[in-house]
């Protein structure tokens, strides 16, 4: 994989251009691309920046996001060559900070369950995930540093578990979703994928100019609670083992570790979390649903169809217990740095006809509080496994540096 850190030291030392950091990710597209599928377009004729924080950095959008270089056409016969007029603004912001929209990245139709035909690089019989499977897939394969996904219920932390790379998922809000196709306003949150902590950790920094979200290079040994999520099943084998490695190594370097089980409201909250996501997608995609029922993605259509009948008084009642959960939640990040928890229930899932089970995923979009996604274990087939590291609301930092700690203490 390319490192953005990397990246972005050897060009501030001078020993690398941002016009050759540029033309490597276009060699490394030229040579992977036709097998992976990551990418809907990219631009051949990509040049770098010669100023910025991100000059010499190749991004590639998720194509749900505007952009007015390149159409976004969410992955959605409906939308077949639509061309916005204006980027939006987390690309806006990336362009300021000196990056080079190299392409648009493959969606899962409007980012839901109908997959795309992009393959898992670690293994090509396998699913990348979903929704941000080209965001995740192209910085897996090393054609680009950094790419936008955006997670409504797992589309960040998952595909990034399966394809063996670093994410964050960032606290709500933190990154605009203006010019984003609304799935549900209330969990909708734009994230980035890269090769490691470190360097999802830069990306977001210079898009938000908050030099505060850089992960210093020494980071105090965190107090941390293991979260097995109960409530949301059992995991995979691979999945438990990837969470127990990875607290086991942040312990042995120094870290507290300890287990907690949620309080009822929060496992309630993880109950309701489909009641939110299903009657605000009826509102987002009343216009797709109503006037181009036939050409909606099957898969999505069907859970349209399905939860129709949701009502307001249940969405209320919804939304009253996602506000009693975040409550609880605080009240526990009171007492701790950060949760340790699954990002997945295990490996890849074979085939492309499922992009896999969002389900230790979703709570956490519904509270709003930043995720980050860090590489465990290979598991059998050569299918990454990986764990997420959990801050309270607006705590970025915090989850970027306590993500990083266990990081390092899986390298030792």
């Amino acid at each position: 994989m390319i490192s953005l850190a990397d990246v972005k030291a050897r060009i501030e030392q001078g020993a690398l251009s941002p016009e050759a950091a540029i033309g490597q990710s276009l060699e490394a597209i030229g040579a992977l691309e036709k097998t992976i599928g990551a990418f809907v377009r990219h631009d051949d004729k990509a040049r770098g920046q010669t100023a910025g924080p991100l000059r010499g950095i190749a991004v590639g959008i998720k194509d749900i996001i505007d952009t007015a270089d390149f159409p976004t056409e969410m992955g959605a016969a409906i939308y077949r060559a639509h061309q916005p007029r204006a980027d939006a603004p987390v690309v806006m912001a990336l362009k300021q900070a000196g990056a080079t929209i190299i392409g648009k990245t493959t969606t899962t139709a409007f980012a839901a369950n109908d997959p795309t035909a992009t393959l898992n690089p670690h293994n090509h019989a396998h699913t990348p995930g979903g929704s941000s499977s080209g965001s995740a897939a192209a910085v897996a394969a090393g054609m680009i540093p950094l790419a936008l996904g955006t997670q409504t219920g797992g589309s960040v932390i998952r595909p990034a578990s399966f394809c063996g790379v670093a994410a964050i998922k960032p606290s709500y809000r933190l990154l605009p979703t203006v010019g984003v196709k609304c799935f549900s306003w209330t969990l909708d949150t734009v994230g980035l994928f890269g090769a490691g902590v470190r360097d999802v950790a830069l990306g977001l920094a210079a898009m938000t100019k908050r030099p505060e979200l850089i992960v210093p290079s020494s980071v105090a040994a965190p107090r941390i609670v293991v979260v097995t999520q109960a409530f949301a099943g059992a995991p995979e084998t691979s999945g438990a083992e990837a969470l127990q490695k990875a607290a086991r190594a942040a312990e042995q370097a120094g870290a507290t570790v300890r287990e907690l089980a949620m309080p009822e409201i929060v496992a309630e909250a993880w109950r309701i979390h489909p009641v939110v996501q299903e009657f605000e997608a009826h509102q987002s995609f009343a216009w797709e649903y109503g006037q181009h029922y036939d050409a909606m993605p099957p898969l999505l259509r069907g859970r349209l169809d399905e939860s129709k009948g949701g009502t307001p008084a249940e969405y209320d009642a919804a939304m009253d217990i996602t506000l009693r959960a975040r409550q609880a939640l605080a009240a526990i990040f009171a007492e701790v740095d950060v949760l340790l928890t699954l990002s997945a229930p295990g490996a890849a899932p074979a085939g492309l006809a499922s992009t896999g089970d969002p389900r230790y995923n979703r709570l956490w979009t519904l509270m709003g509080v930043p995720c980050v996604n860090v590489p465990t274990l290979i598991a059998e087939g050569g299918l990454p496994v990986g764990v997420t590291v959990i801050a309270g609301f607006g705590g970025d930092a915090k989850a970027l540096a306590a993500a990083s700690f266990v990081e390092d203490a899986l390298k030792r």
